[in-house]
């Protein structure tokens, strides 16, 4: 009577509090989750969650179908490891390079996560601000890039993780602070704050400034995330980050937020990896921990294919 699709559908609602997102994470329609779950409480005999409320309230009986799945899943999870690694084998090489300190927040745990289940990978991190990664990763040199730059190389394959905005942080007391969206001729008289990487490399630049013919005043390098949100703080310029990456600053009260243009300009993180590897026991495996983990940990991102 209770499946592992069940399971999962349940664990989705109470990480997202919504059956529209809910739907998303476990690839079904909103008509099809909600009839999967009348369908199971009809089976059951009672309510597993009360509708209506935000967010999501589990009866008794969902609550104890939850505490199952915690269980269950985890076990079906470790399980499809091991059999994947008496199938394929433990040993490998595993280098990653990102391109955004601000990636971190979900790829720790990611790793983390991943050190604890294939601890014969030799597992490497390095960001790309030095170098090319992308015919690194083709070369060989590298094995996968977290990359918002998708390029047409031969033999890479990009993985979409999900959607984010670029969003703008301003100083509290900023004169752009009042109005209700940026537009390019905002930045003129600007000092920009990025990371120390090509503009071209860059969302603001490639999706906002570029196409509109717009150079601010000033552009400042940073490598610290930290960094730049406290020199924007102090007024001492502007920056553009992941709406995710943000969060933290903007709850504080540290900075405060702008979007791109009235409709925001919404980018997407891949995963790259050479198209031989895509079978990898492994790989596999880190695809679908960082999606989990991402959606887990990050605010305001959308699952990527919307």
């Amino acid at each position: 009577m209770i499946e592992v699709r069940h399971l999962k559908t349940l664990t989705a609602l109470r990480e997202t509090s919504s059956l529209v997102e809910a739907a998303e994470r476990v690839h079904l329609t909103q008509s099809a989750l909600s009839h999967q779950l009348k369908d199971l409480e009809e089976k059951l005999g009672c309510s597993l969650f009360i509708r209506k409320t935000k967010p999501v309230r589990f009866t008794s009986a969902g609550l104890r179908l939850l505490q199952l799945a915690d269980d269950v899943l985890l076990s079906f999870r470790s399980a499809q490891r091991d059999i994947q690694r008496f199938a394929e084998g433990e040993s490998g090489r595993l280098h990653i390079a990102i391109e955004c300190h601000s990636c971190y927040e979900w790829l720790m745990p990611t790793i983390d996560h991943f050190r604890e289940h294939w601890p014969d990978v030799e597992l490497d991190l390095s960001t790309a601000f030095g170098f090319m990664p992308l015919p690194a990763l083709a070369r060989g040199d590298l094995d996968l890039v977290v990359t918002s730059d998708p390029q047409d190389i031969p033999n890479i394959e990009y993985i979409p993780l999900f959607q984010y905005e670029s969003q703008v942080a301003l100083s509290r007391h900023h004169p752009l602070a009042k109005e209700e969206f940026l537009t390019p001729e905002c930045f003129s008289k600007e000092t920009l704050i990025t990371y120390p990487v090509e503009t071209e490399r860059l969302d603001i630049f490639k999706h906002f400034l570029n196409p509109a013919g717009i150079s601010p005043a000033k552009i400042r390098h940073s490598e610290l995330t930290l960094m730049m949100m406290q020199l924007v703080a102090s007024g001492r310029g502007v920056c553009c980050l992941p709406n995710w990456a943000l969060t933290e600053y903007t709850n504080r009260q540290y900075v405060i937020t702008k979007s791109l243009g009235e409709e925001g300009v919404w980018c997407k993180l891949y995963l790259a990896i050479r198209k031989d590897q895509r079978n990898n026991a492994y790989m596999e495996d880190l695809i679908s921990t960082a999606s989990k983990t991402c959606f887990k940990n990050l605010k305001g991102i959308l699952a990527p294919d919307l």
